[in-house]
């Protein structure tokens, strides 16, 4: 194994074992490589790690020299961290057995200022364009502004006028809007900002800088549509935290945490994030070196304190402090739920199958015509035996299934499952990948036609209200009064809930609490779970209540509105009931 290899994993067990202190989504782009390591070779995972491939551009880059500052003064080449050669080397590394194409087509990366990203970027560039051995190579530095994307061009312009190894032995010649390879016809540039001026490229490597300040996705769509011609383009966006939740930065910092989340599978994707943990305290420097991954090397803790004096004392440099110094996004709305604890909450087997006849159930209801999802859900509470552990009898042998005996207790736990109902235009539309293949497997009622088909919800509406014990059917009115009022009229014991931050406070707060307890069991429905990564929560500054609410349309949510509506009214009436058997318990008679 080579040292930059080495010195990746040496960080990758640092991480692991908590040497490093690092956010939630660092430890999870780490364990996704430690346990993609110990994949075995398949159909499905065609990958192999080279290391050799590996050390590569690591080997590459430290023998560029440092071009600003005093490192630059003192004559010095790029000396890479070991964070920096775990990005490099799992990007780089991972290749298909047979074919050696690389595996991953897009990289994100996320950090806060002054972290040297600006100089790795550059040997990034030079190596794509002179060490990679792919002939006709465009690669492209693009940002807002065209000067911004110079950053990083002139900083690779600057190194190669500094390595007489480059012009010598690779050919790269040095022009003052661009780097070119004659021998393999291929080029370096800056581009600008406009995504129209785009057209024609044919992308090898591109480094996306501050995608955060993107104003239109315009630039990324341009690019990302301008690899398909290449078999092993890489697309490297490195940026900072901002402010715009609805931007292409956040959709694609959104589609990175899911994948580290075990939400969303996209093998040629790699991502990491480093940033603060929820519940940090942004003023405690323990937790700075989470954003901070160069903290004693480009980055000094004086001036981090500086920055955070500042924030202190004037609220007007909080928002900077926090987006760029921590790489905090800042926004009036946060997820909802710990992804890993709603995963751990799947009940193998659990469906409306499995619903005991008779049981006493509540039902949430959310309609939607076109492109939204019709919901219905399902709660009930169950006894649920729960494993406490395995004991040994030793009068038995290892070899008898009897010397192996589980030890179980019964446990009462709320359980849910939620029917998903979308007509096949809006499947067919969908800008989800995954949603065609989540149909296929039963995970949505497909219905026909451009309109989502309210016959089909009633009717198994009607079904389970003859199965069960329904107790209430909450819906909201402002979407179906209409269909609401005819089943009404058949008895159904439908319960209008306007959808508002009064009733879904409390919902949000003990379902999550449930969750985080691990006393809800749901039936690992992937398109809930997706549902359930979308959803973000507002929150009022002036009397502290919550909104469930969705970033962008294309997030779907409307299957944890119904799971919200049904588990809030059933533990409403819970709480209700277990207060009066207290009172009759042990009345109090003044």
């Amino acid at each position: 194994m080579n040292e930059y290899v080495e010195r990746a994993q040496q960080y990758m067990r640092d991480v692991l074992d908590g040497t490093i202190p690092t956010c939630k989504w660092t430890r999870l782009a780490v364990q996704r490589q430690a346990d993609d390591l110990l994949r075995e070779r398949s159909e499905e995972w065609p990958w192999v790690f080279d290391a050799d491939l590996a050390a590569r551009p690591c080997g590459f880059a430290e023998l560029l020299p440092h071009i600003k500052g005093k490192w630059a003064r003192e004559g010095r080449l790029l000396e890479l961290e070991p964070w920096q050669c775990f990005i490099i080397t799992t990007v780089f590394g991972w290749v298909h057995h047979e074919t050696r194409l690389r595996r991953f087509l897009e990289a994100y990366e996320e950090e806060a200022r002054k972290n040297g990203k600006s100089a790795k970027g550059s040997a990034l560039l030079l190596y794509m364009l002179a060490a990679d051995g792919e002939h006709g190579a465009e690669c492209y530095t693009a940002a807002t502004t065209r000067d911004q994307a110079r950053i990083v061009f002139d900083d690779a312009k600057a190194m190669a006028e500094r390595s007489p190894g480059l012009r010598t032995h690779l050919g790269v010649a040095i022009m003052q809007h661009s780097l070119t390879v004659a021998a393999t016809s291929s080029k370096a540039a800056p581009l600008a900002a406009e995504g129209s001026t785009l057209d024609g490229l044919n992308v090898h490597f591109a480094l996306l800088d501050e995608l955060h300040a993107h104003k239109t996705r315009a630039v990324y769509d341009v690019i990302d549509s301008a690899r398909g011609a290449r078999e092993q383009s890489l697309l490297w966006t490195i940026t900072t935290a901002g402010t715009d939740r609805s931007g292409i930065c956040y959709e694609r910092r959104t589609h990175v945490t899911k994948i580290l989340d075990r939400v969303v599978q996209d093998e040629r994707v790699f991502g990491i994030i480093y940033t603060l943990d929820d519940g940090d305290d942004h003023f405690d420097p323990a937790v700075w070196i989470k954003a901070n991954p160069n903290l004693g090397k480009s980055v000094q803790l004086d001036e981090l304190q500086a920055q955070a004096s500042k924030a202190m004392a004037m609220p007007s440099a909080l928002s900077n402090f926090l987006t760029k110094r921590l790489n905090v996004w800042v926004s009036g709305e946060s997820p909802w739920m710990d992804m890993r604890a709603w995963e751990k909450c799947g009940a193998r087997g659990l469906g409306i199958e499995s619903i005991p006849d008779g049981s006493k159930v509540y039902m949430g209801l959310d309609l939607a015509q076109k492109k939204d999802f019709a919901a219905l859900t399902l709660a009930w509470e169950e006894d649920v035996e729960v494993s406490t552990g395995t004991v040994f009898d030793p009068s038995k042998r290892a070899d008898d299934p009897a010397f192996y005996k589980r030890q179980l207790r019964i446990e009462r736990k709320w359980r849910v499952c939620t029917r998903l109902y979308l007509n096949e235009l809006a499947v067919q539309e969908s800008g989800n990948a995954h949603l065609a293949g989540w149909a296929r497997q039963g995970y949505v009622v497909v219905t026909d036609g451009a309109l989502t088909d309210f016959d089909c919800v009633a009717d198994d509406m009607r079904t389970y209200c003859r199965r069960f014990d329904v107790q209430e059917i909450a819906f909201d009115p402002a979407l179906s009064m209409y269909f609401a009022g005819k089943l009404i009229e058949e008895g159904l014991p439908l319960v209008e809930i306007a959808q508002r931050a009064m009733f879904f406070t409390p919902a949000l707060i003990q379902v999550e609490n449930l969750v985080l307890e691990g006393k809800l069991q749901h039936d690992g429905n992937p398109v809930l779970a997706w549902m359930v990564s979308n959803l973000v929560v507002k929150q009022s500054k002036f009397n502290e209540l919550m909104q469930p609410t969705k970033e962008r349309p294309e997030n779907k949510i409307d299957g944890v509105i119904s799971m919200l509506m049904a588990l809030g009214r059933a533990l409403q009436q819970d709480t209700g009931s277990a207060a009066l058997d207290d009172f009759l318990r042990n009345p109090i008679i003044v």
